[in-house]
């Protein structure tokens, strides 16, 4: 039997994908409860946002009755790149009277939790 599994996904997240790659591979593959602990006192920026999205897949999880909470574990966590903010290259003054462009980058987070197999 397939393991079912719960998503969530925070789109259009203001923060780089590179940037938000580094948390996503510092809990790819953990329990959830030790994942809430190591998001909550992670320094970088992106853990907010991936503490956020990780609440919400086990919030998806716990309307189902048959599964038990305490055995989820991240079975995907990805950062995949967004659009452009606005949909456009920004510009910033730079020598001798040029201007130079610059990316506001955007990404789209997705958390994946599913019920790990029981231990015999």
């Amino acid at each position: 039997m397939e393991a079912v599994q719960f998503r969530a996904k925070h789109r259009y997240a203001r923060i780089t994908a590179r940037k938000a790659r580094l948390v996503a591979d510092a809990i790819r593959g953990m329990d959830v409860n030790e994942a809430l602990e190591v998001l909550q006192f992670a320094p970088q920026r992106a853990a907010a946002f991936y503490l956020k999205v990780l609440k919400s897949a086990v919030a998806n999880a716990a309307q189902s009755e048959q599964v038990n909470l305490n055995r989820l574990c991240i079975s995907d966590i990805r950062a995949d790149d967004g659009p452009l903010l606005n949909n456009r290259m920004r510009w910033r003054p730079g020598p001798q009277g040029r201007a130079m462009p610059f990316r506001k980058r955007t990404s789209h987070l997705t958390v994946v939790v599913s019920e790990s197999p029981a231990e015999a």
